[in-house]
């Protein structure tokens, strides 16, 4: 031995030791053996600059580095591609808030400045994750890390928007978004959170101004909404063609209140017949699915909502400028005092919140760029989807998605979360991706001047000035001395973040490393960021990004409520980490990974990790103190002899057992029934039993299998406590390699 291990082991003495002996030894950087090698490559999903270590870090992270570690001594060339998000409204917003408490606004600085502002703030703290990853024990490499807004990747995102835009996927038009007020920006449809809320239901009277048909009594009908406020911009109320209540007042006007202006009474067979009175107020400039109905009859709508949160004067003179809130409170007044409100009741439903800020949102048409989901100008009539899984499908992205899954080119485990993806993509809508903040990738996108300037010569051809182009450097006009001003809208975060499994990797990773060998994430971003990468892969690479998608469990309070840290039911993975340390939170956290079903967290896993690490402590100062005192020098690690003796036949067959059931569970993503059979194997069945009954024998034999045996357990507990059996190794002056990350896997 190279020097006797302590009594007891000491996680915080010990992991930054350790860490720095494996960057050191360049142990996380791919090996090349030869040319019949195999790969094996995971991307991080990028953590965002603002974000700090918790719980689905540390699960996503550690099961990652279990295959990453497993894989490397395994002899395939392995690496794991780290990375961080630039996260653009999460920044922005954090950055804001420092200049807020300095008395300032991004306003008074001016865009440039506020840009360099948030890369000050980026460089200073936007590294604080990939530290704390490191305190995990995430073997990444480093040398490979990633930010979503390098040159490099900003490079890649500039010509995926012009990529989509020369194949007309990318459009500009006014359609109906989510729009946070607080931001100050539109939002995708996969950015919108929901809260439930008591709210109420009025009930109000249109009244109609053709006569009423026969056997009714009353002139008006009786319309149920949560927003009374956007009545001002009703342009017809709707029922369904089946209603037999009011088949015969489709076709007549009603007076749309407070308004006095005429509006129509519309058949659509998507009213729900159940809610309220089954005739709907439409309203297409701030509903999304009034604006469907608004199509369908070529309606038009009316903006009485600004991206200000305030009405606009196509509200009314008596409403312009006011608020939402306030708005609302003054129509119900006023409807109160013309008779005109029916009933109020009490009412629960989930408003649409901005997954930032918490503002509640406005559905409100903007000027907007959208990138083509369903259908392409090729093939306008996109075959939709099917479960037959051999259907050819057409050519949208929202087809190709569907393609890969259905086709198994992309397999999801476990299956049922394709059930996610697919109701997403049944029920897509294009995607907005354009975002009015200022840190981001701003979209290459020029606007010409106005004000036209002929060049000489060239005075009757100002008429074919340009006036918007799509290019990577500013354009200069080829008829007049007008300059070209970049749009200032930047692209959704998710829109770079779909192009995460290849930009700005090297030619020579994208030849050996596309595609990666899984994706492991999150069952929340299935549709944010899988489906995304999918079609950005096969756009882009010609190749699917992944086989397959590893949807983790989610860890969960122990009465099984989501952890929040603004309800106090968090869980701070580094706290567990000083507290236990890194060996002992893994194996908690993988302790209780049991298929994927919801971990319910319960800190005595952790505990239990804990006892563990000092059980293998304890077993490798015996093992080691009796080989090192023995009469026989050993210098292999290989058996080299018959074994004779029943018991060491026994361990050694039950090591080869669990060596088995170790690599099936691992390669089956089982990694929770992996550990347990480890630690079985290592407290009862080598401890409590083998340990015993050899602890007084003499013998080269018991010596050897002892000595095999250790190393053995070192090498298959290494992916899962990392830490504490590379201590080991390191105390070990047998024949061996520097480091026991980058030995060969079990024999």
């Amino acid at each position: 031995m190279k020097e006797e291990l302590a009594k007891a082991y000491d996680p915080k003495e010990t992991e930054g030791k350790i860490y720095r002996l494996w960057e050191e030894g360049g142990g996380f950087q791919p090996r090349t053996k030869n040319s019949e090698q195999r790969t094996y490559a995971i991307h991080l999903p990028p953590p965002n600059i603002t974000g700090s270590l918790h719980m689905g870090h540390a699960l996503n992270a550690t099961i990652a580095d279990i295959l990453i570690r497993y894989h490397r001594m395994k002899g395939d060339k392995t690496v794991w591609f780290p990375g961080t998000d630039h996260a653009g409204i999460a920044t922005q917003n954090v950055v804001e808030k420092q200049l807020k408490k300095e008395g300032m606004s991004r306003w008074d600085l001016g865009r440039e400045k506020f840009i360099e502002k948030v890369w000050e703030w980026k460089n200073k703290y936007g590294n604080i994750i990939i530290e704390q990853l490191k305190k995990l024990g995430a073997s990444a490499d480093w040398s490979r890390l990633r930010f979503t807004m390098d040159e490099n990747y900003a490079n890649w995102v500039k010509k995926a928007f012009i990529h989509y835009y020369e194949k007309g996927l990318i459009y500009r038009g006014k359609r109906i978004v989510s729009w946070c007020v607080a931001c100050q920006t539109s939002l995708s449809d996969l950015e919108v959170e929901y809260k439930e809320e008591s709210g109420k239901l009025w009930f109000i009277k249109y009244p109609i101004v053709a006569p009423t048909p026969r056997g009714r009594s009353d002139n008006y009908v009786i319309v149920a909404t949560t927003r009374p406020e956007t009545m001002l911009g009703d342009v017809a109320v709707a029922v369904n063609p089946k209603d037999k209540r009011y088949k015969n007042l489709i076709g007549k006007k009603i007076l749309l209140p407070l308004q006095n202006r005429e509006i129509p009474i519309i058949a659509d067979d998507k009213i729900d017949m159940i809610f309220g009175t089954g005739a709907v107020k439409v309203t297409p400039a701030h509903d999304l699915l009034d604006a469907e109905i608004g199509e369908r009859h070529k309606l038009e709508p009316i903006d009485i909502i600004d991206e200000r949160g305030r009405m606009t004067a196509a509200a009314g003179e008596k409403f312009k400028g006011l608020k939402v809130a306030e708005a609302r409170e003054k129509v119900v007044r006023e409807l109160e005092e013309a008779g005109l409100l029916e009933k109020i009741e009490d009412y629960k439903h989930n408003v649409a919140i901005c997954y930032r800020s918490g503002t509640v949102l406005e559905p409100l048409r903007s000027n907007q760029w959208f990138l083509r989901m369903v259908d392409h100008p090729q093939n306008p009539k996109s075959i939709r989807q099917s479960a037959d899984k051999n259907q050819k499908l057409g050519t949208s992205l929202r087809d190709a998605v569907l393609n890969a899954v259905k086709s198994g080119k992309v397999k999801i485990i476990p299956e049922n979360f394709e059930k996610i993806l697919f109701s997403w993509l049944e029920n897509i809508h294009d995607w907005c991706i354009s975002r009015q903040i200022w840190w981001g990738h701003q979209l290459p996108v020029w606007f010409h001047e106005p004000k036209c300037i002929p060049k000489k010569g060239h005075e009757s051809d100002v008429v074919k000035c340009k006036e918007m182009v799509v290019a990577v450097e500013k354009p200069q006009c080829e008829f007049c001395d007008a300059e070209f001003k970049q749009s200032e809208d930047v692209l959704d975060t998710w829109f770079s973040s779909a192009l995460w499994p290849f930009a700005g990797l090297s030619e020579a990773d994208l030849k050996d490393f596309y595609p990666s060998n899984v994706l492991i994430t999150a069952r929340d971003i299935i549709n944010l960021w899988v489906g995304r990468m999918i079609f950005s892969g096969l756009e882009f690479q010609k190749a699917m990004p992944f086989p397959e998608v590893l949807i983790h469990a989610t860890i969960l309070t122990k009465e099984g409520k989501r952890m929040s840290k603004s309800l106090g039911t968090g869980i701070d993975p580094l706290g567990l980490i000083e507290k236990y340390g890194a060996d002992a939170t893994r194996f908690g956290i993988i302790w209780q990974t049991m298929g994927t079903q919801d971990i319910h967290w319960d800190e005595a896993a952790v505990q239990a990790g804990k006892k563990f690490a000092n059980k293998l402590w304890n077993i490798a100062r015996f093992s080691l103190m009796k080989i090192e005192n023995s009469k026989f020098k050993i210098q292999k690690l290989k058996l080299q002899v018959k074994i004779q003796n029943n018991e060491d036949r026994k361990i050694l067959q039950k090591l080869d057992e669990v060596k088995k059931i170790v690599e099936k569970n691992i390669n089956s993503y089982e990694f929770g029934p992996a550990l347990h059979a480890l630690y079985d194997f290592i407290w009862h069945d080598f401890a409590d039993k083998y340990i015993e009954l050899v602890k007084d024998r003499q013998d080269e034999e018991a010596d050897l299998v002892l000595q095999h045996a250790l190393f053995s357990i070192l090498k298959m507990l290494h992916p899962f406590m990392p830490f504490i059996t590379e201590s080991i190794y390191q105390k070990i002056g047998l024949e061996k390699k520097d480091l026991l990350m980058i030995e060969s896997w079990v024999d």
